[in-house]
């Protein structure tokens, strides 16, 4: 049963955290993808749901395995990754209010499901 919990707290922190992150950027004053265009190759931060569902993933996940460590490689691995794309208007405003909500959704689902395995 707790398996079956921490697989559901994962998939929950994938598929729900950008309706969160959206929210955050909006109240944060940052256009939201929609606004950004994604399809449009010149558009900051592309790829920005994906990414944002397999770091919900990995953060969940890492906690859940009692490797909170995990979240800083998490965390190096993005910021490499999107360096270069950081310098483009309201990208790193994005960037950062994206990837702090996304962290913290996904590390609040982890933390109820481990509240809920005691």
């Amino acid at each position: 049963l707790l398996m079956a919990t921490h697989v559901l707290a994962v998939v929950t922190a994938a598929w729900t955290g950008a309706a969160v992150v959206r929210v955050v950027l909006a109240v944060g004053g940052i256009p939201t993808r929609a606004d950004n265009h994604d399809d449009d190759p010149e558009a900051p931060l592309r790829g920005g749901r994906v990414i944002g569902m397999l770091e919900r993933t990995a953060v969940a996940a890492s906690l859940l395995l009692a490797w909170p460590a995990g979240i800083g490689i998490i965390l190096a691995v993005k910021s490499l990754a999107r360096f270069s794309e950081l310098r483009a208007p309201h990208a790193s405003e994005q960037f950062i209010l994206g990837t702090f909500a996304s962290v913290l959704w996904a590390s609040a689902i982890a933390g109820v499901s481990i509240l809920a395995g005691l």
